[in-house]
This record gives structure tokens, C-alpha cells and sequence, in this order.
């Protein structure tokens, strides 16, 4: 099943058209019920990102061994963990505007998975469990602000930096999470071409590893990292520029598109 959320609700997506399901999909999350209406045609809704506001965002850094070594790291010695907040949450189709406090705006494709149910201190052989769904993500970073000091919050969490969508899929749909390749497309030219399979820390332990001391609620978001071919590890790098069109794809995910702009185009 592919979800997907429009200003005042949120529905099944068949095709060119969407089926409702209610107006509460923070809900749906929490209990798995929700009673269908009649269906909308998809071209009439403007979508939100799936989750348009997560009670939680968790990021995990260099969770992919080349991308460690780009960014001149060895492969840590556990997940690294970081927050982004809803204020980051764009959602697919948005136009991103670059603030002017930044010269080195970046793109990373990754893996979003959608927590449905509950879980402190799950065990890694019971953590899929508790995923609601897949879903694109665009980890997008300030790289100047990032590496000023050793807390990433000021060059991550920055509003409309976390393009999310256009749809969850349910687990049923993408199989296993760690069979997937995630790309990253700029203006058509593939900068990233990764694949899940070459995590470090594969989606099961990752979960397992953050409820260890946070609890995940339904609507939580795990941002899993990105592969090699950012714009910072690039020679000479490259950085987003106004109107440049970003493409995310996660194989049976989908493909999440933003627009940049830059601060004058806002």
C-alpha cells in the first residue's frame, strides 16, 4: 500500500487516484484502522510530505562506508546519531529555499523509514516490526555551517531541509529494506547511486539501536544515511544553485523531486 497526505487528510494511492482514509494519519499509524471514502483523482490534491509532522526525526551519519571515507572518516565505531525537527519537513514537489547564511547547500539521498508502533529496547530480530512504511528522503545540508563546529544542528536542521515523500509504502510493497538502491539525480545527472545493502548498520539495528534510550513512537522517522557522491566530497565540489531540481529514488520506494532556490527567488 502507498499512503500519501493532502491538506486535510491523508488516503490509499491506486493509480491516478487517491482513496481517503481519514484526516489523521498520525492515527492510522497508531492503531492500523481507518475507514475509506470515495475516491479523489490524484491531480487534484496538492500532497504533504507522508508524515508532515514527526514527533521525532532521527539521523544517522556515515552510515555507509564510502561515504564515511569522502568525507575523510573512518567508519565509526556505532551509528552516529543527529535530529532534525518538523521545521525541515518539505514536502515532495516543494521548492527549497537556500538561506543566505549558506554558500554550500548539499543533497543526500536516503532511505526514510516511518515507525508505526511503539518500541523501547526492541531486540534487532523484532525491530521491522514496528515499521509502518518506507518512505524518500532528501537529507539536505549546509556543509560551511556543519563542519564550523563538532554539533551538526545549525547546517542540518534548517527549515524545509528534510524533503520527505511522495508516499509511504508499507513493508508488504518494498520486501526487504536492505535490497534497494538509492539514487540521487541533479538537474538528470546521477551524482549518488548507492544501495541499501552496503549500510553499515542495516535498518533493523539502527532501530534497535536508537530505542535502546529513545523511545519511538508511531510517526517517528529514521533518516539511515547516505551513500557516496555528495557535492562536498567532489572535485571541485559541487553546491546547489538556484533553481536546480533534485531527484531522490528509492527502488520500489518512489521518486522524490525538489526545486532549490536560492534566497533572492523566495
Amino acid at each position: 500500500m502507498r499512503i500519501v497526505s493532502y491538506p486535510g487528510g491523508f488516503g490509499r494511492l491506486e493509480g491516478d487516484a487517491v482513496v481517503p482514509m481519514g484526516a489523521d494519519i498520525a492515527a492510522w499509524l497508531r492503531d492500523g484502522r481507518a475507514e475509506e471514502g470515495e475516491a479523489v483523482a490524484r491531480s487534484s490534491l496538492e500532497l504533504l510530505a507522508p508524515v508532515p509532522r514527526p514527533g521525532k526525526i532521527v539521523c544517522i551519519g556515515r552510515n555507509y562506508v564510502e561515504h564515511a571515507h569522502e568525507r575523510g572518516f573512518d567508519a565509526p565505531p556505532e551509528p552516529i546519531l543527529f535530529a532534525k525537527w518538523a521545521n525541515s519537513v518539505a514536502a515532495p514537489g516543494a521548492t527549497v529555499t537556500i538561506p543566505e547564511q549558506t554558500s554550500q547547500a548539499d543533497w543526500e539521498a536516503e532511505l526514510g523509514v516511518v515507525i508505526g508502533s511503539r518500541c523501547s529496547r526492541v531486540p534487532a530480530d523484532r525491530a521491522l516490526e514496528h515499521v509502518a512504511g518506507y518512505t524518500c528522503l532528501n537529507d539536505l545540508s549546509a556543509r560551511d555551517l556543519q563542519n564550523r563546529v563538532s554539533q551538526w544542528t545549525r547546517g542540518k536542521a534548517i527549515d524545509g531541509f528534510l524533503p520527505m515523500g511522495p508516499a509511504l509504502v508499507t513493508p508488504d510493497e518494498v520486501g526487504d529494506p536492505q535490497q534497494l538502491w538509492v539514487r540521487c539525480r541533479v538537474n538528470g545527472e546521477t551524482m549518488q547511486d548507492g544501495h541499501t545493502s552496503l549500510m553499515i548498520w542495516p535498518v533493523a539495528e539502527l532501530i534497535a539501536f536508537v530505542s535502546e534510550t529513545i523511545t519511538l513512537e508511531p510517526g517517528d522517522v529514521i533518516a539511515t544515511g547516505t551513500p557516496a557522491g555528495i557535492g562536498a566530497a567532489r572535485t571541485p565540489p559541487v553546491f546547489l544553485r538556484d533553481g536546480d531540481v533534485v531527484e531522490v529514488e528509492v527502488e520500489r520506494v518512489g521518486v522524490l523531486e525538489t526545486t532549490i532556490a536560492a534566497p533572492h527567488a523566495a
